[in-house]
């Protein structure tokens, strides 16, 4: 499977870029630098007894040992109790440090992901037909959660420093010309920390491209196993999934192969090196004077708090790059401005009686092909006008920009008289009802399906919403009535059955505007025929705007308009329209429905 050229894995992100997005990490989490700051405190503190005990060794060493001086119990127990003292406040210290920057680093993840959720849903409809969902929740979950890494590179990489400082520093009070010495390694390890980095990044990257491109192709043989064993697919899939296994094996065989050949033999190396070096000056110096072992001890403990912690860093480098791009593409999100419609600053009007009018109205997605053009029409309160046309011809653009789910370019959209951008949002959304062609029903039961989690709603409305709207028998038919459960997408329930509770859910909110897209195009006609007795009774005294694919059922709708690329082409009543034998006529004839012989 060839490489995806856009993929965000295979893209080198700039320096400036990654140096932006750590700046901007670390400032998401300025809420706790407390903990951060307790963290780096305890990390100092750690580093410090970390270069303490080696010299305390080496003096016991040098002073009492070697100088045959008489070594008392008492002398022995207190060295031993400072050790241990040493030691206990090592690990008391490095247990701080690492709980404080773990706890402060999920705070801060758990934070971020809620600004991104909290993001999401101020973005306009315009980013959702762009983005899809399974990325979204990729960016939400899966990202957020790859930051882990992210702080824990920097956890390392600060503890690492610290041991580093602490080392030096205690080898400049064993000896200052050795301490020098060993500044020779400092661009050595610089460079094999580069080396590894950009060979294990690239590397990396190849490896997530190609899980990516393996759980893609698991995804669609699951997704499509009908088909798949319909058509006698078996044998061809299991090839190419085997060919993108291999592929992956590959990659992640090549990320051994560096881990291997890079990583703890390349310290090792290092630590050879330092340590032959360590004892070829100490052994020159041994010839005009007298050295200790106490000071060599200390020196090749010393090399190795130096070189140790190095691997655990090292090997943090390709979660790190995955964490980079984690937080390059959840940034991306957080700066996105493609919002939802805003109203005016000043909007305080609110819906009394739900007139409509649209007058002169030009719409686009792209700000460059127009989907509406010059749309006019008004809806009295309590009329029905229903949208007619082709599939493109704007029918649901229309919804979009009176729901101001979409801006719109040009002319006005009245409700009551006053400007759309001029009512509140709230009061909007409370007195406009939106009945979908797909209703979805959210994890939990029938009641807080209808009521939508809001507690302001009470059961017994509930009840009246559903017996208004005629789904009552089919909830108390269920095993727990109206606290049934209700799984995610309503599985379990038919397409009428999920409709009549979404009727119930609009109608429980007593709507002033009524949005229909197509309430009765997925179900089977018994149903239809209830779903049409309760759009009947919904429809009573509220101003009605549907859009009709089924021309059977809209003939009783006070104004038809019949839209061919964003325009009104023919409006009229049913019957009006029949008698002009246009393109409603043809429409009509086109779904087998026989005309009115008054109207031939």
């Amino acid at each position: 499977m060839a490489e995806k050229k856009d993929s965000i894995w295979v893209k080198s992100i700039p320096l400036k870029e990654q140096i932006h997005v750590i700046v901007t990490l670390i400032r998401t989490a300025k809420p706790f630098r407390q903990m951060f700051f307790w963290a780096l405190a305890f990390g100092a503190v750690f580093a410090l007894l970390q270069a303490a005990a080696p010299r305390i060794i080496a003096y016991y060493m040098t002073d009492y040992l070697q100088q045959n001086n008489h070594v008392t119990f008492q002398v022995m127990l207190s060295f031993a109790i400072l050790v241990v003292v040493i030691r206990l406040g090592q690990a008391v210290t490095d247990f701080l440090n690492a709980y404080y920057f773990t706890v402060a680093a999920e705070y801060a993840l758990e934070d971020l992901r809620v600004k991104v959720f909290r993001k999401l849903h101020t973005l306009g409809m315009r980013y959702f037909d762009q983005v899809p969902a399974g990325s979204l929740v990729t960016r939400v979950n899966n990202d957020t959660a790859s930051l882990a890494d992210f702080w824990r590179f920097f956890m390392e990489l600060t503890f690492v420093a610290m041991s580093m400082i602490g080392a030096y520093v205690g080898m400049l009070t064993v000896s200052v010309k050795a301490t020098f010495l060993m500044l020779v390694f400092v661009p050595f390890i610089i460079g094999s920390v580069l080396i590894y980095q950009r060979f294990s990044s690239r590397l990396f990257r190849h490896m997530r491209e190609r899980l990516s491109h393996l759980n893609a192709k698991i995804a669609e043989s699951i997704t499509g196993i009908d088909v798949i064993q319909e058509f006698y697919q078996e044998e061809r899939f299991k090839k190419s999934f085997a060919k993108v296994n291999g592929e992956y094996f590959n990659a992640r065989f090549r990320m051994i192969q560096a881990d291997a050949l890079l990583l703890e033999p390349m310290i090792d190396l290092l630590l050879g090196a330092a340590t032959v070096l360590v004892f070829w000056y100490f052994g020159v110096l041994s010839m005009t004077t007298v050295v200790s072992a106490g000071v060599i001890y200390a020196f090749t403990t010393y090399l190795n708090n130096i070189f140790s912690p190095l691997e655990s860093v090292m090997n943090l480098f390709s979660p790190f790059q995955e964490g980079m791009v984690s937080g390059y593409r959840i940034l991306g999100i957080l700066a996105e401005d493609t919002d939802a419609p805003k109203q005016n600053e000043t909007a305080n009007k609110i819906i009394t009686e739900g007139k409509i009018e649209f007058k002169h109205v030009d719409f686009s997605y792209d700000g460059q092909h127009k989907i509406l053009e010059d749309l006019t029409f008004t809806a009295n309160p309590g009329d029905t006008v229903a949208l007619v046309g082709h599939t493109g011809s704007g029918k649901s653009s229309t919804i979009n920009a009176l729901m101001r789910f979409y801006d719109f370019q040009a002319g006005q959209i009245l409700i009551d008289g006053h400007d759309i951008r001029d009512i509140k949002r709230d009061d909007l959304r409370q007195k406009m009802g939106l009945v979908l062609q797909e209703p979805f029903m959210f994890f939990g039961d029938i009641a807080s399906n209808i009521r939508m989690y809001d507690e302001s709603i009470t059961d017994q409305q509930v009840v009246t919403a559903a017996k208004f709207i005629g789904a009552d028998k089919l909830i108390m038919d269920t095993p727990d009535d109206y606290h049934s459960q209700v799984q995610e997408g309503g599985s379990g329930f038919s397409a009428g059955e999920k409709q009549l509770i979404s009727f119930a859910r609009t109608i429980v909110r007593d709507p002033k505007i009524l949005i229909l897209d197509e309430a009765t195009a997925n179900v089977d006609t018994e149903t239809e025929s209830l779903i049409q007795q309760s759009l009947l009774k919904m429809r009573q005294n509220r101003t009605t705007i549907a859009i009709a694919h089924r021309l059977s059922t809209i003939k009783d709708a006070d104004l038809i308009l019949v839209l061919d690329k964003g325009q009104v082409v023919e409006r009229g009543t049913h019957d009006e329209l029949l008698k002009e034998h246009g393109r409603y006529y043809d429409l009509y004839r086109l779904q087998g429905t026989q005309t009115d012989t008054a109207t031939e």
